[in-house]
């Protein structure tokens, strides 16, 4: 019969993930050990290789645990609110205040995801892709015409570039927090895109004629 697992085991589980990733985030994920994360745990390094089985294992996990959350995240959102201007605000300001609690996770996902191998990589990937396809999607319901001008995606990408890196610059609690920045960035972004202009397709350049052959029957030949 098979023995269960502890009642702890789940707790310590997400104890030795939040630590992983807090580490990864630091010190990056090649100058970080197992017997670092053992430590930041108060755990034996045996007793860690008992949930993983290596630092390739958590920061995979870590990861892809993420980016499905944000995945989650995103349907959740979708499932509460169907009106465009309200979807699109409430997106972004469920991501803005998700990042808050998992900067860690994020910046994993960000930096270290390089280190995985490419079928885990791509499986990555996809889910990122996912996200990105349904905040253009949101974008679209908004404004149809950034579909057929294939404008969607790269709004959705510079959305994206707004707040990605928020962990790397912004510092709460010096009058200004991830509950009031959330709303902030929503209006921004929403006000600035429904109030924008499209750029004119771009004009196909003008062929380069070619400088006719000199007639000049006056050159000595050679």
């Amino acid at each position: 019969m098979a023995r269960g697992r502890a009642p702890q085991y789940d707790e310590q589980r997400a104890l030795i993930l939040s630590q992983a990733a807090r580490l990864f985030a630091q010190q990056g994920f090649m100058a970080t050990s197992m017997n670092q994360v053992a430590e930041a745990c108060g755990l034996s390094k045996a007793a860690l290789y008992h949930y993983f089985r290596d630092k390739y294992a958590l920061v995979a996990h870590i990861a892809e645990t993420h980016v499905r959350q944000l995945l989650e995240v995103v349907m959740q959102a979708q499932a509460e609110c169907t009106e465009p201007p309200a979807l699109l605000g409430l997106l972004i300001q469920r991501f803005v205040r998700e990042y808050a609690s998992a900067q860690d996770a994020h910046r994993v996902l960000t930096e270290d995801v390089r280190f995985l191998a490419e079928e885990d990589r791509l499986r990555i990937l996809g889910v990122e892709r996912e996200v990105v396809s349904r905040f253009a999607q949101a974008m679209r319901a908004l404004r149809p015409e950034l579909g057929g001008r294939e404008l969607d995606k790269p709004l959705a990408m510079l959305l994206f570039g707004m707040i990605n890196w928020l962990f790397t610059w912004f510092k709460p609690g010096r009058g200004l927090d991830y509950e009031q920045l959330a709303p902030m960035v929503s209006d921004l972004f929403l006000h600035g895109m429904l109030d924008m202009g499209l750029p004119q397709p771009a004009a196909l350049a003008p062929a380069r004629r070619r400088a006719p052959r000199s007639t000049d029957t006056t050159r000595t030949p050679t």
